[in-house]
């Protein structure tokens, strides 16, 4: 019996080592270790959220295991017996009263951060935010930068210390982007203009990566996020303008095709392809914007339906002229009935 207390100690020891050094590598843990603004703020509500659920799961967790030290089966056990007890107006009020105020205040707290935490929502900062339109392909990431006329493949570069606002959709299975240092992900659907904004407080390189499952080769969707400075950001995309090819529309359907993709970059990609993918998709000429739905995704739904008011004119005109020349036809033979319908 002497060797057994022992034993428990020695393995009651040994999990508190290892549970040390579990989490002693936390810092590895890059949602744990955020760079922006946003992914501080996320990962205070993650703090926050743990701390006030540890409030209820330590007290629990010591008190099952001194109940089972202090009424375990011994010889002369002190323990009080008390067969009748079946009710404490007190020990009641402690384990459902503390829950109750915990979950209420976790609820307030996690209102609040959800409304300041929306994605779509801008980023209050004195410099003006980047554009950046975002589409998930299988199994790759394209990058188009609407402003600068460059467009990149599974590698991402942006200023540090400067708002970007991404515009996303999928031309191909849902699926979900996530920079993890910089914020939280969001999904990114067919025929849908989602919207996040992030920023980077500090240049340096963050991992990007597709986080739902898109099939086979869902695994290689990942990507590199390198926030630099403006003058370097400014030099790289002089440096791709002037040395990668153009981004065609038939070499879009090629890199549209099922497969992975090494990082590339264009010097250019034609006008409009972000809102072509969007609409590509969308039914009746109508989609949803997320968060008020995207500017420039909205410009190509108007240009559509002004589109397509045009066309329809000119297959009137078509028809018209038709229904004349057949009308001539018959004039011209004799005929009186009408066998053509234009």
């Amino acid at each position: 019996m002497k060797w057994k207390g022992t034993y428990r100690r020695i393995a009651a020891f040994m999990t508190m080592v290892l549970t040390t050094v579990l989490l002693a590598g936390c810092s590895d843990v890059v949602v744990l270790n955020p760079k922006g603004s946003i992914g501080q703020q996320q990962m205070d509500l993650i703090l926050i959220s743990t701390v006030l659920c540890l409030i209820v799961v330590v007290p629990v967790l010591v008190l099952t295991f001194w109940i089972a030290w202090r009424y375990r089966k011994r010889d002369k056990n002190q323990a009080a017996y008390q067969p009748n007890w079946d009710h404490s107006t007190k020990l009641e009020t402690i384990w459902w009263g503390i829950p109750i105020i915990i979950i209420a205040v976790l609820a307030v707290i996690t209102v609040q951060y959800t409304y300041k935490l929306e994605p779509s929502k801008p980023i209050e900062h004195e410099a003006e935010p980047i554009v950046i339109q975002v589409t998930s392909l299988d199994w790759k990431w394209m990058f188009l930068y609407p402003e600068q006329g460059i467009a990149t493949v599974n590698y991402l570069k942006f200023p540090a210390n400067r708002p970007v606002r991404f515009e996303l959709t999928s031309d191909a299975p849902m699926n979900s982007f996530w920079i993890p240092q910089l914020g939280g992900q969001i999904y990114t659907m067919s025929g849908m203009a989602m919207k996040l904004n992030l920023i980077a407080d500090e240049p340096g390189e963050y991992k990007g990566a597709g986080a739902n499952f898109s099939g086979k080769d869902f695994g290689q969707m990942n990507f590199v996020a390198t926030a630099t400075s403006d003058a370097d950001f400014e030099k790289w995309v002089a440096d791709v303008k002037k040395s990668y090819p153009a981004l065609t529309k038939e070499g879009y359907v090629e890199l549209a095709k099922p497969g992975t993709s090494l990082v590339r970059s264009f010097s250019s990609f034609p006008k409009g392809l972000f809102n072509d993918i969007v609409m590509k998709y969308q039914v009746d000429g109508s989609g949803h914007h997320h968060g008020g739905g995207s500017e420039a995704a909205s410009g190509a739904k108007e240009e559509g339906v002004k589109t397509a008011s045009g066309a329809q004119g000119a297959s009137d005109r078509d028809m018209s002229a038709m229904a004349g020349h057949d009308m001539s036809a018959k004039t011209d033979q004799g005929m009186t009935s009408h066998n053509h319908n234009g």
